[in-house]
């Protein structure tokens, strides 16, 4: 028996990313240096988002409106963080153009990358996604939905 996971495997998703009539645009242009690996559990090794090439100085802007969350260092690292409604995104390494409590639209400035040694040796800008506490692949905001295959043990 196969079981079909809709949404990376985490069943049905809470909130709505449907694209109709709204305007969805990619965090920054270039392409997908390191694919979403969500770890199982939660604690355990893996990727929590996708990394996308962008070289220092590159404006990031948010796929979709939201709320800006948090805005500043963690662990040194500057990240932006926007809630879509129960979803949470999250950009890194992003010197924020943007402070807590701003609503933002799709397309709206958050930031530029930093060039910061370490994750993607500072050529990337690292985009995550939660929903209710799970990690999530982040394209689901683009209205991306992938459909995987998964045998059960019945």
């Amino acid at each position: 028996m196969l079981l079909v996971w809709i949404g990376i495997g985490l069943g049905t998703w809470p909130v709505n990313f449907a694209t109709a009539g709204q305007q969805v645009n990619w965090p920054v242009v270039g392409p997908v240096v390191s694919e979403f690996d969500p770890p199982d559990p939660d604690w355990l090794p893996g990727h929590r988002g996708v990394d996308l090439a962008a070289a220092a100085g590159t404006q990031v802007r948010t796929p979709r409106e939201g709320i800006v969350v948090f805005a500043g260092p963690v662990a040194g690292v500057p990240v932006v963080v926007v809630r879509h409604g129960t979803a949470r995104a999250t950009y890194q390494p992003v010197t924020s153009a943007v402070s807590v409590g701003w609503p933002v639209a799709a397309g709206e400035l958050l930031g530029v990358t930093e060039g910061l040694g370490g994750h993607c040796a500072g050529r990337c800008l690292h985009w995550g996604l939660k929903i209710n506490d799970r990690y999530a692949d982040p394209r689901l905001l683009l209205g991306a939905v992938k459909v995987v295959l998964a045998p059960t043990n019945d």
